[in-house]
């Protein structure tokens, strides 16, 4: 199948790849990178009708650029395929202004990272059966077996890539609060020892621990990395979206907030707590 992509990334880059290797044609834009088309009016050109293009550029003022480009571009018939983060009622409005040109317009939640050449993406796609049908042998391609479903109508992909990001926020923290304590306890633990013994029968075995594995085998007291978590606003997201429909997330809030706290060079609300128990109780206050 011929597609274009665009977007040459870590996860386009490593897409297309996967893509060419499974025999489909895939023409490629990124104006970062020596790719076959100088343009979007020029990839499109390298198509034929139906066309089917997929972006994979950051979330929000670049997709949005992006897309309206595109619709200006495209004929009736042809497809937009949104791989990002974006929000998923960006993703509802941007399949009805892509209706209204007699366009096609799918959001597709991706997850694998910069693994996904090797191991394959899960692809959660929303959108029209017509463009997910025509569409299935590059979804199969990308996809593990098992690892790709049309999830339902035009937003319901990246919402489930949204909850998708927020429960991986959840069980990162957990791991991380678990290997804290283990550092800090009184038996001078191996943690990479742990991290495989637990990767063998272990009810808390993942991918996400053989990842931690790997870390710890690279640099087993992490010296080099600072810990600040940075967050790509999906977790964000997920917590509002609880909100609204008064689900509780207990987890999911708190291991965002987690993310908050780790970006603070000294805690102000610290200084407070200190401060007020200096001024109730006299205790003791160690000096900037």
């Amino acid at each position: 199948m011929k597609l274009g992509m665009i977007g040459l990334g870590r996860m386009g880059a490593g897409m297309t790849e996967r893509l060419e290797r499974e025999g489909h044609d895939v023409m490629t834009y990124d104006p970062n990178v020596e790719s076959t088309a100088g343009s979007l009016p020029e990839l499109a050109q390298q198509l034929e009708p139906p066309r089917h293009l997929w972006m994979m550029v950051p979330a929000g003022e670049i997709t949005e650029q992006t897309f309206q480009e595109l619709l200006g571009v495209l004929e009736p018939g042809d497809a937009i395929v949104d791989g990002g983060n974006s929000n998923f009622r960006d993703s509802q409005r941007r399949a009805a202004e892509a209706k209204a040109r007699d366009l096609y317009f799918l959001d597709v939640g991706v997850s694998g990272g910069i693994w996904g050449l090797r191991e394959g993406f899960a692809l959660m796609a929303g959108g029209e059966e017509e463009p997910v049908q025509r569409l299935e042998p590059v979804f199969q391609a990308l996809a593990p077996e098992g690892g790709y479903a049309h999830v339902g109508p035009s937003g319901a992909g990246h919402f489930v890539k949204m909850v998708h990001n927020g429960v991986e926020y959840g069980l990162i923290q957990a791991y991380a609060e678990g290997f804290d304590l283990m550092q800090a306890s009184e038996f001078e633990l191996d943690l990479l020892q742990v991290s495989e013994l637990w990767r063998h029968g272990s009810v808390v075995r993942s991918w996400l621990l053989d990842l931690l594995a790997r870390a710890l085998a690279e640099d087993p007291n992490l010296a080099e990395i600072r810990g600040y978590v940075d967050d790509s606003g999906e977790g964000r997201w997920t917590v509002e979206q609880a909100i609204q429909h008064a689900v509780p997330l207990p987890v999911i809030t708190a291991s965002l907030y987690a993310r908050f706290a780790s970006r603070e060079e000294e805690s102000f609300a610290a200084k407070v707590a200190a401060a007020l128990r200096n001024q109730f109780g006299g205790h003791q206050v160690k000096r900037a």
